[in-house]
């Protein structure tokens, strides 16, 4: 025989409303971008124009046909938490991946060319996951508004050998 307990109502009650609360909160957990850094190792070519507004950009109908790059799960996402989880696939290279907001003249990141990397500061870098040896991974989360976005290695030389990425939030 079941004796119904005179609570029962309002503890099930409470646990419905509790239950129904906690969703929303799994569901705005954020969206995930697996990024994937590679190259073709440290003895191979590489060439100076890829970074965005050089020879090579995509976007300035060049070619990306480097010797370093980046692989996005997705190239957009919607506004709010963005974690990037990022992996270095390289066997024997140091890659690191930073946020930055795309440059207002789409010219590209302010490079500095006795250092062969862009300037963090004067490009507005958001965050980044610093340094990663080969075979490592590490994570960024950030809050990012709706606009375009560059994902880029700023490794000597790795930028303007084509390692970086668009990215769109909506």
């Amino acid at each position: 025989m079941i004796r119904v307990l005179p609570d029962m109502p309002r503890l099930a009650a409470a646990c419905v409303l509790l239950c129904g609360l906690a969703v929303p909160a799994f569901a705005d957990a954020g969206a995930v971008v697996e990024v994937t850094m590679w190259d073709k190792g440290a003895n191979a070519e590489m060439a100076m124009d890829k970074g965005i507004g050089m020879a090579h950009d995509p976007t300035m109908g060049g070619m990306m046909d480097g010797s370093m790059g980046m692989k996005l799960s997705t190239d957009s996402v919607p506004a709010g938490e963005v974690t990037f989880k990022v992996s270095n696939t390289s066997k024997d290279q140091v890659h690191e991946m930073l946020v930055l907001p795309w440059p207002a003249d789409g010219k590209g990141l302010p490079y500095v060319d006795k250092d062969a990397r862009f300037d963090e500061d004067a490009g507005g870098s958001l965050g980044e996951v610093e340094e990663l040896d080969p075979g490592k991974s590490g994570e960024l989360t950030l809050r990012l508004k709706p606009g375009k976005y560059v994902l880029a290695c700023n490794i000597a030389n790795h930028y303007a050998n084509g390692m970086w990425m668009p990215f769109t939030v909506k």
